[in-house]
């Protein structure tokens, strides 16, 4: 399989609102490609039609090779995803979710366990196995929602916005956790994120959104090269979308943002 996710004039419409506008689209198998924009670019949507929770108003995509549409059984056996907002029950032990993921995704029975510990000891989360996960930090939750995403060894991982509200020293170690995983397994990455430095440290290309369309796309250097000498990913993004990053997000983008932040604590 040549592309683990291709998309050709996909499109979603809300009533008079085309959030994302015939998205044409390829990332190579192995590849770990970040999806940018400001709030309302249509990252969101567009991850959320391919993991099959938005059907598309029009256009086509395939991940892992299964059609969104015709096939959205096998995609949604075929990924991980990892939301923003906080997945891990923080009434259960580390252990207790991750068996949940692996009964959810029918891991089978006899090789749960084995693969519950090697997750737990990869994330570096084998101390506070049976700890129930309230008690968790920030980076740990991250990194045990990581772990359950990939229990069922997907070939494409999804991550929305997945170090939001995390101090430096905990978004580097899932930074570093992620790359770990990629290099284990050979996965398919696609990430959000508001973060430059994030897109620039992980992602081999990365593609700009704004209103629906996708606007610039390439290698983080490519880009940096096609704004001007000594640019930044920063700049980049102010260059394609006309908006700095503390300028996007409405009121709703906000409370999200922060509620999540006060969640991962």
């Amino acid at each position: 399989m040549a592309h683990a996710i291709e998309c050709s004039a996909l499109t979603r419409r809300f009533e008079t609102v085309t959030a994302v506008d015939s998205l044409s689209l390829e990332v190579p198998s192995g590849e770990m490609f970040g999806l940018l924009g400001p709030n309302g670019a249509g990252k969101t949507t567009t991850i959320k039609m391919l993991i099959t929770l938005l059907e598309p108003t029009s256009g086509h995509a395939t991940v892992a090779g299964h059609d969104i549409v015709r096939d959205a059984r096998a995609v949604r056996r075929s990924i991980g995803y990892v939301p923003q907002l906080l997945s891990s029950d923080g009434t259960l032990t580390a252990r207790e979710n991750l068996d949940i993921s692996g009964r959810l995704y029918h891991v089978p029975r006899g090789e749960r366990r084995d693969r519950i510990d090697e997750s737990l000891e990869f994330m570096g989360l084998s101390d506070v196995g049976d700890r129930l996960v309230r008690t968790f930090s920030g980076g740990m939750i991250r990194r045990l929602e990581i772990a359950q995403a990939m229990l069922h060894r997907p070939a494409v991982l999804f991550l929305d916005e997945p170090t939001v509200g995390l101090d430096p020293v905990a978004r580097r170690a899932v930074w570093e956790h992620v790359r770990r995983l990629r290099e284990r397994d050979a996965t398919t990455v696609m990430l959000t994120t508001h973060y430059m430095e994030e897109a620039a440290e992980l992602c081999e290309r990365v593609g700009i959104m704004h209103l629906g369309n996708l606007v610039a796309l390439g290698t983080p250097a490519d880009l940096e090269a096609q704004v001007g000498p000594g640019a930044t990913l920063d700049a980049v993004f102010t260059h394609f979308t006309g908006t700095g990053l503390e300028d996007g997000g409405s009121f709703r983008d906000v409370a999200r943002t922060r509620r999540t932040a006060r969640r991962l604590g």
